[in-house]
């Protein structure tokens, strides 16, 4: 990674003038006293030091203000009732540092020793640094920690005193830092907790923060029966326990008639063609669930009930959905659901309102894996261009050698907990819907030295992403995709078609 040179203009003349003529001024963003300015970070006696006399140091009040979805820093001298003192008022305030958006700043430098004064030096987009801004009473790890509240943050592994702020360009980068900004891996959504989002009468409270929750710590297998049908979209978040009870006794009698109904199909004339094709999807479900998880107890073993169930509810989803009917890869969705509802009529909706979802994966035309894998060429553009040219070179661009990870979510690539815990993950939408697209890229690029240093060739790359089951770490990935989707940002989220799967409401 190239490093840009800084000048430290403490001690400069130059600098105050700069700051007076608006050199050092946010360009990119602009900042205004609307009624949605918000202090979140505020810390008095912050000094600069313009000369090495201490008589001449300036303190003020450190900011961090949130407008919108833009973070800014201010720093403003007190103003002195010293007449003595040897630099004037007007002086002073040519070191202000107005509101300057952090989509200006490169990094941030920090001193935190156990002896000493601890400081840090803001170093714009420019190359150009503010003056350090001493924290005599302390206070450089708060001012960190609001930061990365707000904005992402990397540290340097070269130099443990660096922060990067926004600063992704560079492909190379996130293969040299370690992640550090927003929150890391939490425990499992406990009953307790959940019982705390739930009003009087069974409401979710903030299903927000609900969804950001699990997506940070995912939710404990006790809860994922009762969680998995909000996330689902199966029931409402704003459902009372009366309401869903109700939901339940009805779509259990609409299950049981839809299953009646391909039970009982008749030969007919009219339904001919219809039972001929429905023929054949009972033989491609009769031959796909009997190879459905079958090391797992819950499917193991011969005339599993499980497995039966699995085929009822295959079945009667190909008779609900005629049109798109049965596909390989359904199964694959439907095991899980099923596994952690251990009910058949709850299974089957629950995979009905996930296949309206992921139901253009397994159109005809696939125009639904279609969209995903020109999505995927257009985010690795934004994030590697590098790694982007190099599959355009090596005629891999179609990305077909994503086509599993991406058409069942993963299933075949983690261990079976893993793949429920990042499912519930990926269904909060939380930072995007389309989190699954960025997992790929940070799998791909966790591999790129590999994948370029030896150049391969589709063929090469397919036989390699297929080895790479169950040997990928779910938790680092979550965090590289997580960085990856904030670094792309609006752009990232105009790279993808509308109607890209999932299809969300």
């Amino acid at each position: 990674m190239l490093k840009m040179e800084v000048q430290d203009l403490s001690d400069d003349a130059d600098y105050a003038a700069a700051s007076q003529e608006g050199m050092l001024s946010s360009k990119k963003s602009s900042f205004s006293d609307l009624e949605n300015a918000e202090i979140v970070y505020l810390k008095e006696k912050i000094t600069i030091n313009p000369t090495q006399y201490a008589a001449d140091r300036i303190s003020g009040k450190l900011k961090l203000i949130k407008q919108d979805s833009s973070l800014f820093m201010t720093w403003i001298p007190y103003k002195s009732r010293n007449s003595n003192a040897r630099l004037s008022e007007r002086d002073k305030n040519l070191y202000t540092i107005k509101p300057v958006s952090f989509t200006d700043i490169q990094s941030i430098r920090v001193h935190t020793p156990k002896i000493g004064w601890q400081y840090a030096v803001v170093i714009l987009s420019s190359g150009l640094a503010y003056p350090p801004l001493y924290f005599y009473n302390g206070g450089v790890q708060e001012f960190l920690a609001t930061i990365k509240q707000h904005v992402y943050i990397v540290r340097s592994s070269e130099d443990t005193n660096l922060f990067h702020i926004n600063n992704f360009q560079d492909p190379l980068q996130f293969e040299k830092i370690s992640l550090v900004w927003g929150k890391p891996r939490q425990s499992p959504l406990q009953l307790e907790e959940w019982g705390m989002f739930l009003d009087a009468e069974g409401r979710v409270v903030s299903p927000s923060d609900l969804k950001k929750i699990i997506f940070y710590g995912g939710v404990d297998h006790s809860l994922r029966k009762e969680i998995w049908k909000f996330l689902l979209g199966y029931y409402a978040y704003d459902s009372t326990f009366t309401q869903r009870h109700y939901l339940s006794t009805i779509k259990k009698s609409e299950y049981e008639t839809l299953k009646n109904e391909w039970q009982s199909i008749s030969i007919s004339t009219e339904q001919s063609i219809k039972e001929t094709q429905f023929k054949e999807t009972k033989f491609l479900i009769d031959k796909d669930v009997v190879r459905t998880d079958r090391m797992l107890p819950f499917y193991e073993g011969d005339d599993n009930e499980n497995v039966n169930t699995l085929r009822h509810i295959l079945m009667t989803y190909s008779f609900y959905n005629f049109e798109i009917g049965y596909c390989q890869g359904m199964n694959d969705f439907l095991s899980p659901i099923l596994y952690v509802m251990e009910d058949e009529s709850e299974a089957f909706w629950c995979f009905v309102y996930l296949m309206e979802r992921f139901g253009p994966n397994f159109k005809h035309d696939q125009s639904g894996m279609k969209f995903q894998f020109f999505a995927l060429s257009k985010l690795m553009e934004i994030l590697d261009k590098p790694l982007h040219d190099y599959f355009e070179e090596n005629n891999c661009l179609n990305y077909l050698f994503c086509f599993r990870w991406i058409l069942v979510q993963f299933k075949r690539e983690f261990e079976y907990e893993e793949i429920m815990r990042l499912w519930e993950i990926l269904w909060t939408h939380y930072p995007s819907e389309h989190l699954h697209l960025y997992i790929c890229i940070a799998i791909l690029k966790t591999h790129r030295v590999k994948i370029m240093g030896e150049l391969m060739d589709f063929d090469t790359l397919f036989k390699y992403i297929n080895e790479l089951s169950c040997h990928i770490d779910l938790d680092s990935v979550l965090s590289y995709s997580e960085a990856l989707c904030m670094s792309a940002g609006k752009n990232g989220a105009a790279a993808i078609p509308p109607g890209t799967p999932p299809v969300v409401a």
